[in-house]
């Protein structure tokens, strides 16, 4: 591992991605974490971090600010959540495409985004459309390495409540060992912490191109990197 400490600017810093994120780089001297969010992150006890607030409007400029390398985008909702199909897209299409287009004009040629198992852009399904036009996006922007995690249902803390997802957490390592094999396997749940850890994993990769990791994909970073 390189002694240069890399520079993430992290996008989505409160959400659960982004929380486990800043927790799982506590005690680490090779990387320094910049949030750009609309309020502060609850930090745990030893993170040492910047966090840049403001308004989406003023986030060009936060993550210019942050003088990054890589910028990893923990952005998302449901459209439970945003309340209608437009105001879920304007979060997951729009505001991550805001986002990469602010890194790409800032100079940073890395981005990690956290999207979702069967992201399609032709799917039936609205949710995994919007996931897969997003991804399709971000290709065309000229990152020179784009890293897209597809994980399955994601398990950990989060401050909404969401009751199907918390019985559904409860019950995924059991449906995992029992039905979601083969094929099937891009389905199984990842914690949230395995996830982070493949993101500060993946933040270290080298080599140029459009990379899209699923389970399997993710389990291969994890081993290459050690966690």
């Amino acid at each position: 591992m390189t002694s240069r400490q890399l520079r993430i600017c992290l996008v989505g810093a409160t959400g659960m991605v982004g929380g486990t994120l800043i927790a799982e780089a506590v005690g680490r001297t090779d990387v320094r974490l910049v949030g750009v969010a609309r309020r502060e992150a609850h930090l745990p006890p030893g993170a040492r971090m910047e966090m840049l607030v403001g308004e989406p409007i003023d986030w060009p400029n936060l993550i210019a600010a942050a003088r990054a390398d890589v910028l990893v985008c923990a952005l998302g909702t449901t459209i439970k959540a945003a309340g209608s199909q437009e105001a879920f897209r304007a979060v997951d299409h729009d505001l991550v495409r805001f986002c990469a287009e602010a890194a790409r004009a800032a100079g940073i040629e890395h981005m990690i985004v956290v999207s979702s198992t069967g992201a399609a852009r032709a799917s039936r399904n609205f949710y995994l459309s919007v996931k897969g036009e997003t991804e399709d996006a971000l290709g065309k922007l000229g990152f020179r390495r784009l890293d897209i995690l597809r994980p399955g249902l994601l398990r950990g803390h989060r401050e909404e409540r969401r009751t199907l997802e918390a019985a559904a957490q409860i019950m995924a390592p059991l449906a995992d060992w029992v039905f979601l094999h083969g094929k099937y396997r891009r389905y199984r749940s990842v914690s949230a912490r395995k996830l982070a850890q493949a993101i500060l994993a993946l933040a270290y990769e080298k080599a140029g191109g459009r990379f899209v990791h699923d389970y399997d994909a993710m389990r291969r970073v994890l081993r290459r990197s050690g966690d």
